[in-house]
């Protein structure tokens, strides 16, 4: 009897792959402090944790912003209170984190009050 022929057919294929860009992170020196004076420690993790994740995809994350803080975009972090201002360059592949903080509508405190007073708007 003759041998069997090899099929000449791959046995499996590979999936394709999309290219994943990761992003630098990168804190101003301000948004470095508003980390800082969060005092709770499980609190803060979960804030860095949530900012940790921005280092992909992050145009695709939590919600453009508008008006006098248009160019940023805010993700909700520990637990829904904290918010993370943030600003994507894609062309360089940076998130630069502006401000970090509790959202108290009516309070000066307002993470969304603190980021216009920075950002002079």
């Amino acid at each position: 009897m003759p041998p069997k022929k090899k099929s000449t057919k791959p046995t499996s294929t590979l999936p394709e792959v999309e290219a994943v860009t990761i992003y630098r992170l990168i804190f101003t020196a301000s948004a470095r402090g508003d980390v800082g004076e969060i005092s709770d420690v499980s609190t803060r993790a979960a804030v860095l944790k949530r900012v940790a994740g921005l280092n992909t995809e992050p145009t695709r994350q939590g919600k453009a912003l508008g008006d006098d803080l248009k160019g940023l975009r805010s993700v909700r972090a520990a637990g829904q209170r904290y918010r993370v201002l943030y600003r994507v360059f894609e062309e360089a592949g940076r998130v630069v984190i502006v401000v970090v903080g509790i959202r108290q509508e009516g309070s000066k405190k307002d993470v969304y009050k603190v980021a216009s007073k920075r950002l002079g708007t």
